[in-house]
């Protein structure tokens, strides 16, 4: 069963890494601008940003197989679509059909796994979903500057259908069918107002900082968006069975794992967005050699998510993510020393130590979410973690961007010399941020996250979800 979902993240991974580098060709081919295939991009996010809240409750009451089955077909269509695409309007919309499958699918996926196993097999079972999921980060870049110079653009999407086809036949055939049959009816007001609300604050975040729309508009619709999500949260305080449950944010380890994960992702997010440019405009590497120079970084948290298991067993979740995230912080500060004429093997090295620690970061977040939460939480608990991941994502990419621009002093075009000592600055502020954000992991106890950690055997907690299981039955 996990590796149903590795191949599902496979096929998302790769989608995300590998569309960038054809944005100008398919500019081209349309004959419009680069910059109007921003919407290819913002169109996807949405997508996400709209029908993730909506994931747990779909999987609840119709099934985790039937929904998981739905999400790949959607993606999988999505992505037949985009790659028929006949015009700019055709393309965006069948991104936004991808983005939906991609909404459902990770979410579902993740139930179902925290469904069919205990705890104490969590960060194992992750291991072998995630290892093969950063194989799309490792091959996307390259793959993508290797199809648009060799074949037609259409190809990067055409690529997922085998894999779309092969998630469909594994998951009809071995993924389990978890149902809660207490599930209440469905939120529909709430999924309006947070759906809304998340979507327009997505939207906000992607043209903060381009300058087609008037500084007024985008601080309306910021406030329309702070309105709709204070509104759900007022909603949901007097519903019996809300959409998501807020309630949640009352467990310690939830609520620290989402907070601190969130503040902590916005420096780590906005490196994808800026080492290209340092790479490509800076240091005058071609798109394809930018690609190798990131490969290490997903090698090495393939490597790293070996390890992950008997390090959280030996010193905990509290150790690790004050230290890790504090060393984080500070390799984000070091590509500071990247300029012109760097020894390659200095940014090979540098690749290799973010991928370490970021993989070492995420696994422990991700655990941590789930360390004591019931198997009638785990639907909720999901989804408002992954609405907080790709928030925190759309903040960091706008925010390191903001930075470039701050740093840069307004300047629309710049060279190398312009633009170096303006990343060099935006690496060095958001590697201080990073560092900070370590501060709302002292909150932790000790033994807390020892139930996905295994640590200390001899003490260790009764996984909560032990208790709860009449909530949910599994449907052969």
């Amino acid at each position: 069963m996990p590796w149903i979902v590795a191949v599902a993240m496979f096929m998302l991974q790769l989608d995300g890494t590998i569309v960038n580098t054809a944005v100008p060709t398919m500019a081209a081919s349309f004959q419009v601008a680069s910059l109007s295939l921003k919407s290819v991009i913002t169109s996807y996010t949405l997508g996400l940003a709209v029908f993730i809240p909506l994931s747990g409750w779909v999987a609840d009451r119709f099934g985790t197989r039937r929904i998981f089955n739905l999400a790949i077909i959607l993606f999988t269509l999505g992505s037949l679509l985009c790659g028929l695409s006949l015009n700019l309007p055709m393309l965006v919309a069948s991104r936004i059909l991808q983005g939906a499958g991609a909404a459902i699918m990770l979410p579902v996926g993740r139930i179902a796994l925290l469904l069919t196993f205990p705890k104490s097999e969590m960060i194992r079972i992750m291991n072998y979903v995630i290892v093969p999921a950063l194989i799309g980060p490792l091959l996307g870049p390259v793959t993508g500057g290797l199809i648009v110079h060799w074949m037609p653009w259409r190809m990067i999407f055409l690529l997922n259908l085998p894999f779309g086809l092969l998630g469909l036949y594994l998951s009809h055939r071995f993924m389990p069918e978890h149902r809660n049959p207490h599930i209440g009816r469905f939120d529909f007001r709430g999924f309006l107002l947070f759906g809304s609300g998340v979507a327009l604050l997505s939207y906000v975040l992607e043209i903060f900082g381009k300058h087609f729309l008037p500084p007024a508009a985008i601080g309306a619709m910021l406030a329309a968006a702070l309105i709709l999500l204070f509104a759900y949260a007022w909603h949901a305080q007097s519903r019996r069975h809300p959409l998501l449950t807020l309630n949640l944010f009352g467990l310690r380890t939830f609520r620290i794992s989402v907070v601190g994960g969130f503040v902590t992702r916005l420096g780590i997010s906005g490196m994808p967005f800026l080492l290209p440019l340092l790479y490509q405009i800076g240091l005058g590497y071609t798109p394809w050699q930018a690609g190798l120079l990131t490969m290490p970084q997903a090698a090495a948290a393939i490597g790293m998510k070996l390890c992950t298991q008997p390090i959280l067993a030996r010193f905990g979740h509290r150790v690790i993510l004050l230290l890790n995230t504090t060393l984080i912080g500070l390799t984000i500060m070091m590509f500071a020393l990247v300029k012109i004429g760097t020894p390659v093997w200095m940014i090979l090295s540098l690749s290799l130590l973010q991928g370490c620690f970021s993989a070492l970061q995420f696994t422990s977040m991700n655990t941590l979410t789930f360390a004591d939460t019931t198997d009638a939480q785990t639907s909720d608990a999901s989804t408002i973690a992954s609405t907080a991941q790709q928030l925190s994502v759309s903040i960091g990419v706008a925010g390191a961007s903001l930075i470039t621009g701050w740093f840069l002093g307004g300047i629309q075009h710049s060279d190398s010399h312009q633009l170096i000592p303006a990343l060099h600055h935006a690496f060095i502020t958001l590697g201080l941020l990073t560092i900070l954000s370590a501060w709302t992991f002292t909150r932790l106890h000790p033994a807390d996250g020892d139930s996905v950690s295994n640590r200390g055997t001899g003490r260790q907690r009764q996984p909560a979800t032990t208790a709860k299981r009449g909530h949910f039955h599994r449907v052969q």
